[in-house]
């Protein structure tokens, strides 16, 4: 079907849901924290500013939260029904590693999120701070154990393999393995900056139509402290991501690259069209020993060329190539943004600049396209591996038509688009809402719910405001 097999269907499937499925927990993620940040501020300071943001955040990561759940619940099916030689193969480890997941993030998680949610004006400020706190905390334990399974598959270790199946040996050895504890940062880091230019956009979109409360540039400035601060953090953690990399998948840096022969004193390349089957890089323009440089700390070291593999075991090379030079490429504008952010701020017209704040708008979705960039390098760069070096992606799909797989994809892609297509459109509706002013004192508390009353929350999205006002009856 669509002129391709049942593995690269599989695959292709895969990638769709996960590509969705990493949007909204890495917003998640990066918002539980951005709000446990702003109730603390309010607690500290009684400034109605950060309760105002706070209400505001909280109904997005209701939302945001919700989809989250439910597009990561088909990706633990797609593992027993299209990957069942990875099941079968690897389920001993992988299956207890996502178990603990769900026993400590997902738990910790549900305990406190009804009270996060619904419990503002029904219990007390620290304990209502504390709910907080503890679902932060649990989307970062979350992150913790789904790295670790991730980082398994590209750096195994901790096992032993007999007859084809893997069994732990060592679980420290498994969690922590070579490559997790810069995936974790990597990752955790990248939540944090996508969800400072989701908000640094949405504040850009308000100053860009005349709106210049408090609420509003507080949430451009905040936005910018963390790019300011975070962004050159995430270069660093790159750097040292990728000479753990070069370490353990040379094969990966080599496409990254679109580098062919071993040699030293190799070239970074900026441009380049990679030629799997004439095993060169057309149109090569590139800083000289950069590469080098970079990946061993001496301007003469000595990098692998793909040609040191056989073509059946090298990844899709100019996908590799591009997607990383889409993450590096934006990483650098991010950094650029915070340096910007920081001349206006000095000189007063970080609110009055319009060019600045529509490339902040534009900016807005960078971050999780970085992120989906990221994700195509790590992914396709193990490639023809499910586990490196181990076990083939080959071998670990299940045992269907590819008719079978095409219509499944097709129906994801139908169902996908419907679904979250309508909560994206919704999400940014709120957005372009903007936060209300003046909440703290305006209303009585909200009735408690349950049998009885006007409102019995049952769910996350249940957070979010029933109705979004149209955008023309927002502006001043």
């Amino acid at each position: 079907m669509f002129g391709l097999d049942a593995l690269e269907l599989g695959r292709l499937q895969f990638a769709f849901t996960i590509s969705f499925h990493i949007i909204f927990p890495a917003i998640s993620i990066g918002l539980a924290s951005y709000l446990a940040v702003l109730e603390g501020l309010w607690l500290k300071t009684r400034r109605e500013v950060y309760y105002d943001l706070y209400r505001f955040w909280l109904q997005i990561f209701a939302v945001t939260f919700g989809m989250g759940v439910v597009s990561g619940v088909v990706m633990s099916y797609q593992f027993g029904t299209n990957w069942a030689g990875l099941s079968t193969a690897a389920g001993s480890i992988m299956g207890p590693l996502l178990t603990y997941e769900v026993l400590t993030a997902f738990f910790l998680e549900a305990g406190f999120l009804g009270i996060m949610l619904f419990g503002l004006n029904k219990v007390g400020r620290g304990l209502h701070f504390f709910a907080t706190l503890m679902v932060a905390i649990g989307t970062l334990i979350s992150t913790f154990w789904i790295l670790s399974s991730n980082s398994w598959m590209q750096t195994p270790q901790g096992h032993s393999l007999v007859d084809g199946v893997f069994y732990p040996e060592s679980w420290w050895d498994i969690v922590f393995n070579p490559s997790f504890p810069y995936r974790l940062a990597h990752m955790a880091v990248a939540a944090f900056l996508s969800t400072a230019f989701v908000v640094g956009a949405t504040a850009a979109w308000h100053l860009l139509k005349g709106k210049r409360d408090e609420a509003t540039r507080m949430m451009f400035s905040m936005a910018l402290w963390m790019a300011l601060l975070v962004a050159p953090v995430q270069a660093f953690i790159g750097d040292l991501h990728g000479l753990n990399t070069l370490k353990y998948q040379p094969a990966k840096v080599a496409a990254m690259e679109g580098h062919w022969e071993t040699s030293r004193g190799v070239p970074l390349l900026l441009f380049g069209i990679p030629d799997m089957q004439a095993e060169t890089t057309h149109y090569a323009i590139g800083i000289p020993r950069l590469a080098s440089l970079i990946l061993t700390h001496d301007l003469d070291g000595e990098i692998k060329g793909l040609k040191e593999w056989a073509p059946q075991d090298r990844p899709n090379v100019p996908i590799v190539f591009w997607s990383f030079r889409v993450m590096v490429g934006l990483g650098l504008v991010m950094i650029l943004c915070g340096v910007i952010g920081l001349w206006l701020r000095r000189g007063g017209r970080l609110y009055e600049a319009r060019g600045f704040q529509r490339l902040m708008l534009l900016m807005g979705p960078s971050g999780l396209i970085a992120i989906l960039a990221g994700w195509v390098t790590t992914e396709v760069g193990r490639q023809p591996w499910v586990i490196y070096g181990l076990l083939r992606t080959s071998d670990a799909v299940s045992n269907h038509s590819a008719t079978q797989m095409g219509v499944s994809l097709s129906i994801f892609v139908v169902v996908y688009f419907a679904v979250f297509g309508v909560g994206i459109t919704y999400l940014l509706r709120m957005m372009r809402k903007g936060p209300v002013l003046g909440l703290l004192h305006a209303h009585a508390p909200a009735e408690a719910g349950g049998p009885g009353h006007s409102r019995t929350p049952s769910r996350p999205l249940s957070a979010a405001e029933d109705s979004v006002e149209d955008e023309q009856e927002q502006r001043p």
